[in-house]
């Protein structure tokens, strides 16, 4: 709980900046944002963890039923929350809550995804765990996660000393083998892999799980 309480704090304290920042690979977000699309239907419950802002939540939400977002930030909550109201769009529910603080009954949700978020996470096999008792029989798991050990192996000197200072949260090294070995050990049978950038070396796989 200490380490979600110090991560919260960090992200509380970064989100209005986080929230004016570009996309740095606008074709590439796009990219995964249409695969996702294709993997809804206009009656599902959508469950997004990490949600930050909201950004996708709300660019998904005229193809689903309803969406509950989570954070463990409240400025980025209530930055999503603002971003909502403004849009006009009333099937997003954003609170900030961890996976097993969600209130929702297990085999609520559809889908669940996790953006940007599972490389952040120091228990990740209880997330998943979580994610896979929130999800219906044969319900869908989608993530985009960057595997730091894939990308420039400086990182594994510069993130500790950003940390120290108070200017990283958390940050797992993973490769994409990680990551899936994880996601199988949780009860999900991968049923698709991409990679969504358009320039360089993609070390943010796109992957599709199903619940077992």
């Amino acid at each position: 709980m200490a380490q979600i309480a110090n991560d919260a704090r960090f992200w509380d304290r970064t989100a209005r900046k986080y929230a004016a920042g570009p996309i740095a690979d606008m074709a590439g977000y796009e990219r995964t944002v249409e695969r996702t699309r294709q993997h809804l239907k206009a009656d599902d419950t959508v469950l997004e963890f990490g949600c930050g802002t909201g950004t996708t939540a709300l660019r998904l939400a005229p193809s689903v039923r309803r969406i509950v977002a989570t954070d463990i930030s409240g400025e980025m909550i209530a930055i999503a929350r603002g971003k909502a109201e403004a849009a006009g769009i009333g099937n997003v529910a954003f609170e900030v809550a961890t996976l097993a603080a969600i209130s929702e009954p297990d085999a609520t949700f559809d889908v669940a995804l996790g953006f940007n978020v599972l490389h952040l996470i120091a228990a990740r096999g209880e997330t998943l765990a979580g994610l896979h008792r929130l999800l219906k029989p044969g319900g869908i798991f989608i993530s985009k996660t960057p595997c730091l050990k894939e990308m420039n192996p400086l990182l594994r000197l510069v993130v500790p000393l950003m940390q120290r200072i108070g200017k990283a949260p958390y940050v797992s090294f993973l490769s994409t083998e990680d990551l899936e070995r994880e996601i199988a050990a949780a009860g999900f049978e991968m049923i698709g892999r991409e990679r969504h950038a358009s320039r360089g070396r993609d070390a943010r796989p796109f992957l599709v799980a199903r619940k077992r």
